[in-house]
């Protein structure tokens, strides 16, 4: 029986799961601790046209391409989902680096907003899994973006001031968690993620096994 657990887990797709929600919900506190904490599921690395921050390294942060080469990437169809942001940079999700994860069974966690998360779900539906993180109040949120003390008041404004924009788009994803408690969503994150792999879809060694399976019973008639 091991022997069998053990093959249909190595013929199985890989899904993308793409969490979203407004600034200072959690979502990259919930995406590092599922990295972390799952061996089976991994970062996919973006390209973009911006330059190096100190301290990033290409093929590890980002791999930092030339604005000619993400035209070409554009016009080869490569991307997953692509967007240019409105500080000039432009980002994209390569289809042959998730892809090097999902044709051999392993899982790719995105921290993406609807825009990418649309563009995804267009491309490979039965891949895409999306889950929305809402806060458990408008205040609650405001306090979070303050309190870690990365953003200035101006941005932590303007952040607030994108809110009612990002949250009118919670009812396109499939899951939906209201992150009171950090443990507590990443619990049911762990929950929708061991879910969505037991799916039929993705299960593609199961008809080579059905088929096994109904031989052996015919022969049995």
């Amino acid at each position: 029986m091991n022997a069998i657990i053990e093959k249909l887990k190595q013929v199985r797709r890989g899904a993308m799961f793409i969490i979203e929600g407004p600034s200072g919900v959690g979502k990259g506190t919930i995406a590092k601790e599922i990295l972390k904490r799952d061996p089976n599921i991994k970062f996919s690395v973006s390209v973009t046209t911006r330059a190096p921050r100190e301290g990033e390294k290409d093929g590890v942060d980002y791999y930092f391409i030339s604005d000619e080469q993400y035209n070409e990437y554009v016009k080869q169809d490569a991307f997953y989902e692509f967007v240019d942001s409105q500080y000039g940079n432009r980002y994209g999700t390569l289809r042959s680096e998730v892809d090097s994860f999902l044709n051999v069974g392993e899982d790719v966690l995105f921290d993406m907003d609807w825009v990418g998360a649309r563009q995804m779900r267009a491309k490979a539906p039965d891949d895409v899994v999306t889950i929305y993180l809402l806060p458990p109040s408008i205040k609650e949120l405001r306090e979070r973006l303050q309190n870690r003390g990365t953003d200035s008041q101006e941005l932590i404004d303007k952040r607030m001031g994108m809110v009612l924009d990002k949250m009118s788009h919670w009812n396109e994803f499939d899951y939906v968690i209201v992150n009171v408690n950090v443990e507590e969503t990443i619990a049911k994150v762990q929950k929708i993620i061991s879910g969505e792999r037991m799916k039929r879809v993705r299960q593609t060694g199961l008809n080579d096994f059905v088929n096994e399976l109904i031989k052996e019973a015919s022969s049995h008639e």
